[in-house]
């Protein structure tokens, strides 16, 4: 008996998906609740499991195709044996016989086509031009021609004697060396395109990027921080940090609870616009972008404003295992009024990040970097990073955004500040 397996329904708004891949084949035993197809929505991947034990049966979709929510999306066979593919093993064929070598054709003179000549070996090295010229147009050897001038020099007199006498010898043709394969007789490896269709997630994260550029009057104002107090700070509770919570203390949370401090003091920066509305959020759900194998997303740290440092940590950690595993759900990446990308991991010093609509603000982080700045006069070096708020200017005017940018700036380089909310 087969059991259909039907496309699940995909979260709210979600109709469609693709067919990211297929984790099991036609003929693969299956067990009960098993992934056997992964799906892309326009946000997550999600797995599909076998409602039943069985072999894997039909599959009505490649990958890639469309499906929409309760198509059907394959068969499983109920107790079915699994097939077995056997490798087909080709009939033993008797070699060909050798092929004898084939000589090497020893290359021959063309006729009417001077020989190569020798280099001229006889020592003698006072002949004068004119003999020369008159040896090498009739390509004569002068070892074969006897000298009578000084010191058995050789003479016009003596060329033309030997030329009128027959006893001249001609110079021997060297053998004609291989030519070396020029660059064009070089095959060329054939230059190659690959079109590969874009997933869902890239088409998705392609349109919203657009659509934030055509919508949103977006500017970006910059800052930098003094990485020191928090540096410290990480180097002194680190150890007692990890042992108590079981969890790095890592840059997140501190910018995480200064961005929640900020929110506080510029709530506009954490607002959206809805129609001709602006909607104001007492909250803190804060998007922490993390790199996926199918492109950057952006799961959503529910109300940051009410967790701890080791919370925090513990979540982000959380999202960035399951994304490069493809376990995000849907769930995870809805809502959120505030974006964190921290580009500086991948090495960047720095960034105009683009807004994640409806989102008003994105604050972009960059690497940390030895700097020569000035402390009371004098030129210190500092673990200095660039800060990058970009902002929907409809929305939030020059000031606040500053504003906004300067408390994060006062948060990370005072982190007392987040104790007793100042």
């Amino acid at each position: 008996m087969a059991t259909n397996v039907i496309v699940p329904t995909l979260g709210e708004s979600i109709t469609e998906a693709s067919v990211g891949q297929w984790l099991k084949q036609p003929g693969e035993a299956v067990a009960a609740d098993e992934p056997i197809v992964a799906l892309e929505t326009d946000k997550v991947a999600v797995e599909v499991p076998s409602p039943v034990a069985g072999v894997m049966g039909e599959q009505f979709f490649k990958t890639g195709d469309t499906v929409t929510v309760g198509a059907l999306l394959a068969s499983i066979v109920e107790g079915g044996a699994q097939s077995v593919v056997q490798p087909l093993t080709p009939a033993v064929q008797p070699l060909p016989p050798a092929v004898p070598p084939v000589p090497l054709a020893v290359p021959s003179v063309a006729p009417g086509v001077p020989p190569v000549v020798t280099p001229d070996v006889t020592g003698n090295d006072a002949i004068s031009p004119a003999v020369r010229g008159l040896i090498d147009s009739y390509n004569l050897d002068p070892a074969s021609i006897s000298g009578t001038g000084k010191d058995g020099r050789l003479t016009k007199g003596d060329v033309l004697a030997a030329i009128e006498a027959g006893t001249a010898r001609l110079k021997v043709a060297a053998p004609v060396a291989a030519a070396p394969a020029t660059a064009a007789a070089t095959p060329v490896a054939a230059r190659r395109e690959e079109r590969v269709r874009m997933t869902r997630l890239r088409q998705t994260i392609a349109r919203r990027l657009k659509e934030a550029q055509n919508t949103a009057a977006m500017l970006t104002t910059f800052n930098d921080v003094d990485m020191t107090a928090v540096i410290e700070a990480r180097a002194r509770y680190k150890d007692m940090f990890e042992k108590k919570h079981g969890i790095r203390l890592g840059f997140m949370s501190f910018f995480a609870k200064a961005v929640v401090l900020a929110l506080k003091d510029v709530p506009s920066v954490g607002a959206s616009i809805e129609g001709d509305e602006i909607v104001y959020k007492d909250y803190a759900d804060l998007g922490v972008a993390v790199s996926s194998p199918g492109g950057l997303v952006v799961p959503i740290l529910k109300d940051a404003q009410a967790k701890s440092f080791a919370a925090i940590e513990q979540e982000i950690a959380d999202f960035g295992r399951r994304a490069q595993k493809g376990q995000l759900k849907l769930e995870d990446m809805q809502g959120g009024n505030f974006t964190i990308s921290n580009g500086g991991v991948f090495g960047s010093l720095l960034s105009t990040p683009i807004l994640n609509p409806p989102q008003s603000g994105v604050l972009g982080l960059h690497r940390i970097e030895d700097r020569p700045v000035v402390r009371d006069g004098a030129i210190v070096v500092r673990p200095m990073m660039y800060l990058a708020l970009s902002y929907d200017h409809r929305l939030i005017d020059g000031k606040e955004a500053v504003t906004f940018l300067v408390r994060v700036k006062e948060a990370i380089e005072d982190p007392a500040r987040l104790l007793i909310d100042l």
